[in-house]
């Protein structure tokens, strides 16, 4: 028996329209083509996830920034509350690799004050500072993304001195001195701004130090102890250092750039290194070679790589995991000369580790088809490593569309044991993926791949073709199809009619547009985004249910 949604399909005769013009209720993307446009709260999310640095193929930084920005308008006009709080969600759930994203959001909001009708907005971003921004360096990245949409009004000067003010001293202390300045800010700065007045003797000393002024050392209490460590540490020994670190709790802000050169210091560092901190610092560990093949060092990285527990309270991110993973395996990064041999059993961890971020996942038991859009706008980098501070140009990661959607495909096929996984242009490309390979080697096999335009019906017309039995197409892509004889979403339909298998439709979003190549007329089709460390679950869920659930923007 046919559903509303096949007759209303059948009744508009779109079977034979090619992906050039358009059905009814798509609009233009950015290649040429048509697709579906995604509503504004699926944007948001794509925007907080997967960011905008670097542009895509077809819209650069500044076109896809302004887009966004205007996204985040829309939402928070329509509904404030709910927007501040998807926010803070995606911010303090660590979901997405980088929080810059949400601290821009936050921002533009709070900079809304040129219209009185605004003024709930800003109110609600700024009172949810603390919550998106929780260390100096979240602080000093608000301050530069505020100061370009407004002046330094009276709310604004509270919000960002409540910031020092809720915490208390110690917990001050600690990230005044181990975020001193970043991005032309100082705490100093912006203490003057805000003419924040300390409430307890604890932040007089705190305040005290960040004026620069000396009558902090004359004071035992409370959070004045990490000031005098991370001083005495500016000048100390490398045997004294390695002391202050284990029985203070220095970190490795706190230690004189000429002293990250000693194997001891970093051995020191690596007892209470927190795992982001460690991920981060592999390449420069394995260096100066504290991390080598059967080292004490390789083993202790090892062992928390392959933590779950340790990977979750860490909120390290999949996607992060993944450029360490490629960085530290080509043994050089992409900026500097910095060079370094890889540990073997690192990088083995690497991938384990990449695999255990998402949590643990219970197989549906249904028939998967990974369709992977290996076209040339899949070929651009898929996020930056932030900018360059000399240049103020992206820095590139290792990592791009193609091989994160590859990656993440294989993810799939290691839960779902009744899984296939193809490359797709205009046309099918076998990659021969298997659940047994390694991450390295599938991206290899993504990277030699022949690129060339996008038919995002490929999949489903391929499986129709080869009679292949399907529950759940996936598809990721970034949605910038143009090439084909029939609209992906006519051609699941098709599939689904003549196959007599009622599939479903997963559209995996790999850049921060606006558009899916979902139809959000059929409860059976669902937009997620890529590289959310919750995306896997949800599809999972969703492949699982006999209902079904729309645009679960996971």
């Amino acid at each position: 028996m046919r559903t509303n949604y096949a007759r209303n399909l059948t009744t508009r005769k779109t079977t034979n329209v090619p992906q050039t013009r358009p059905l009814k209720g798509q609009v233009a993307n950015s290649a040429g083509g048509y697709s579906f446009a995604v509503d504004c709260w699926t944007r948001l999310d794509r925007f907080l996830i997967l960011g905008c640095e670097g542009g895509s193929y077809y819209a650069t930084e500044r076109e896809l920034t302004v887009e966004n920005a205007k996204c985040v308008m829309e939402c928070a006009i329509k509904d404030v509350i709910r927007t501040v709080e998807r926010i803070v969600q995606i911010s303090t759930e660590g979901r997405a690799p980088k929080n810059d994203p949400a601290i821009f959001a936050l921002a533009l909001m709070a900079g809304q004050t040129c219209d009185d009708s605004l003024e709930p907005i800003t109110q609600c971003a700024l009172e949810a500072l603390n919550k998106v921004c929780r260390t100096g360096e979240h602080l000093f990245q608000f301050v530069e993304y505020v100061t370009h949409f407004r002046g330094w009004g009276r709310k604004l000067r509270t919000a960002i001195a409540n910031w020092y003010k809720d915490k208390d001293a110690d917990r001050l202390a600690y990230q005044v001195t181990k975020y001193g300045q970043r991005n032309g800010w100082s705490h100093r700065d912006l203490l003057r701004l805000t003419h924040a007045v300390p409430t307890t003797p604890g932040h007089k000393d705190v305040f005290q130090y960040i004026a620069k002024k000396e009558k902090w050392l004359a004071s035992t209490r409370p959070g004045t102890r990490m000031l005098v460590m991370a001083e005495e540490a500016k000048t100390a020994s490398v045997s004294k250092l390695m002391k202050l670190i284990r029985e203070e709790g220095l970190v490795r802000e706190h230690i004189p750039t000429e002293r990250l050169n000693d194997a001891g210091v970093w051995a020191a560092l690596l007892e209470n290194m927190p795992v982001t901190a460690m991920v981060r610092n592999l390449n420069k560990m394995t260096n100066i070679g504290l991390l080598a093949p059967l080292s004490d060092g390789a083993n202790t990285v090892c062992q928390r790589l392959r933590d779950q527990d340790l990977l979750r309270s860490g909120r390290v991110h999949p996607y992060n995991l993944l450029v360490a993973l490629k960085t530290y395996s080509r043994g050089q990064g992409m900026l500097g000369d910095t060079t370094w041999k890889p540990v073997p059993e690192v990088v083995a961890a690497l991938e384990d580790a990449f695999y255990l971020s998402f949590g643990t996942i219970v197989p549906t038991g249904k028939r998967h088809l990974f369709g992977i859009d290996v076209s040339g706008s899949m070929g651009t980098n898929y996020i930056t490593a932030g900018k360059d501070k000399k240049t103020g140009k992206p820095i590139p990661t290792p990592v791009q569309c193609r091989s994160a959607a590859a990656c993440l495909a294989m993810l799939g096929m290691r839960i779902e044991p009744r899984s296939y996984a193809f490359g797709f242009t205009s046309s099918f490309q076998e990659l021969n993926i298997t659940a047994n390979d390694r991450l390295l080697d599938v991206e290899r096999k993504v990277y030699y791949s022949n690129f060339g335009t996008t038919d995002c019906a490929v999949p489903m017309t391929h499986a129709l073709r080869n009679k292949l039995e399907v529950d759940a197409f996936v598809v990721l892509t970034d949605n910038e199809t143009y090439a084909g004889s029939k609209h992906p979403t006519v051609a699941l339909e098709e599939y689904r009619q003549r196959m007599g298998i009622d599939a479903k439709l997963i559209v995996v979003g790999m850049v921060s547009n606006g558009f899916t190549i979902a139809d959000p007329n059929d409860p059976r089709q669902m937009d997620v985004v890529g590289f959310d460390s919750s995306a896997p679950s949800v599809m999972a869920d969703f492949v699982r249910e006999e209902g079904s659930k729309r645009n679960w923007a996971a």
